[in-house]
């Protein structure tokens, strides 16, 4: 899953940051941020590749653009015969999707035709396209309610979303498809889970009230914060006392350990793993949900980068675990032969269900890799299931909103293993819905992402 940027820079307006630089040059890092993105590099790396001071403004702008990309494209097709080159085409669409639209665009549409204009005579490898880049900039400004008109009848242009994904959203959830997409295209909100070995949420509330932010209940665990704030706001998270936490996210520790938690003090603890654990939010959740001494939480990782993320997050939170860098597909490299409790299988997926979040996900993404995505899944599925004890649990979950990485891949697996029986599961959750698949209701999580979640069951022997 891609590292969580759950304060959305765009939650406010680009504007209104203090110190912000020239819009001409916040406009030309953003270009160059999605020209990057085209190329095939992820929104989170191209963007930290602004210089700090810069990346809020240019972030804000370019989470705007991604949103609105898909009608970008189309506008600047009916404004130019050829596809311009690719920094000069990235400049004019970054342009055309902040102001396409007066009620969503962060600054007067002329202002943003006049500083792309200026961003292109300012930079040498967009120079010389700058006069057609300023005349189809200034036809669309004349020309806008009827170029917009033009483009309406295109999905891609409606929808801001590939057409292969917009024909699978139909396929997969034919009543929900329009709400999935629109709700792709909105702001996520920043919501918190409220460490439960330091805390309730009922009084982190009131810390948080104290100090002037609102937030209301979510799920078990959470609140959600009524506007987005930067973590250094928030009381006592530099020492554990919450994690950014989306509340789809929040339901995969309860899910796996409810039931399942030793009833008597002093028992052995739970022996649970948390395959593909990177950044480590999951792993963290599922101690603080069973207190320190009632679980053993095995934390798996294959990139030794995104492994330090783990530690780092238990560190701040106070909690331990066993870190092993390793690949969860590959037991034989890391297993000691003991059966585990518990695990939680977050699957590598095409992160379809966090858009709001990861705007750049669905243009990076192509058709084929649902396919190969699922392969791996299943092959993960194949190599854990086996070490999972009688009576034990293996919680599947992926932040997709496709089936073929959902309901169709546990199908797949239960006709596959007699020994598995597939308990209550709030299925394939839809973001900003409560919505799911088998019927089975969700915890009441509020404004969240898209996942889906499986709990599996091994029974024990008669």
């Amino acid at each position: 899953m891609p590292a969580d940027l759950s304060s959305d820079p765009s939650s406010g307006s680009a504007s209104s940051a203090p110190q912000q630089p020239p819009l001409w040059r916040q406009l030309q890092l953003t270009a160059g941020a999605l020209a990057s993105i085209r190329a095939g590099t992820s929104g989170t790396v191209a963007f930290e590749a602004v210089e700090p001071a810069l990346r809020p403004g240019v972030q804000a702008l370019g989470f705007q653009v991604l949103r609105w990309l898909g009608r970008a494209e189309a506008l600047r097709r009916h404004l130019a015969k050829r596809t311009p080159p690719p920094l000069p085409d990235a400049l004019l669409c970054t342009a055309l999707a902040l102001a396409w639209h007066s009620d969503h665009a962060p600054y007067e549409p002329f202002t943003l035709v006049d500083q792309a204009v200026e961003a292109a005579k300012r930079n040498p490898a967009t120079r010389a396209q700058a006069s057609f880049i300023n005349a189809c900039l200034r036809r669309f400004l004349r020309e806008r309610d009827e170029l917009v008109a033009a483009t309406d009848t295109e999905p891609v242009a409606q929808w801001n979303h590939p057409r292969w994904w917009i024909e699978r959203l139909k396929r997969d959830h034919p009543r929900d498809w329009q709400r999935v997409l629109s709700a792709d295209n909105a702001q996520a909100p920043m919501t918190l889970r409220v460490n439960a070995l330091q805390s309730t949420p009922a009084a982190y509330l009131l810390e948080l009230e104290a100090v002037g932010l609102g937030a209301t209940r979510v799920g078990t665990d959470g609140l959600q914060l009524t506007r987005a704030r930067p973590v250094q706001q928030l009381p006592g998270f530099a020492d554990g006392a919450c994690s950014v936490q989306d509340a789809a996210a929040q339901l995969a520790a309860p899910l796996l350990l409810d039931g399942l938690l030793p009833a008597k003090p002093g028992a052995a603890p739970l022996r649970v793993l948390d395959a593909c654990a990177a950044p480590g939010g999951k792993t963290a959740h599922l101690v603080e949900r069973a207190g320190a001494d009632a679980i053993e939480v095995t934390a798996l990782e294959v990139d030794g980068v995104r492994s330090r993320r783990i530690d780092e997050t238990l560190a701040r939170l106070g909690l331990k675990a066993k870190v092993v860098v390793a690949d969860a597909g590959r037991p034989a490299d890391w297993w000691d032969g003991v059966l585990f409790d518990a695990i939680l299988l977050d699957a590598p997926c095409t992160a379809s269900g966090i858009v709001r979040r990861h705007p750049d996900v669905r243009w990076l993404r192509r058709e084929s890799d649902t396919a190969q995505l699922a392969t791996q899944q299943a092959t993960l599925l194949a190599a854990l299931w086996p070490l999972v004890r009688p009576g034990g649990r293996l919680l599947y979950c992926t932040c997709s909103v496709f089936r073929e990485e959902g309901s169709q891949q546990i199908d797949a697996f239960l006709v596959r293993n007699t020994d598995a029986r597939l308990l209550p599961s709030p299925g394939h959750l839809l973001p900003q819905s409560g919505a799911n698949a088998r019927g089975v209701p969700d915890n009441p999580s509020g404004d969240h992402d898209g996942f889906f979640y499986a709990l599996l069951e091994k029974p024990a022997p008669h």
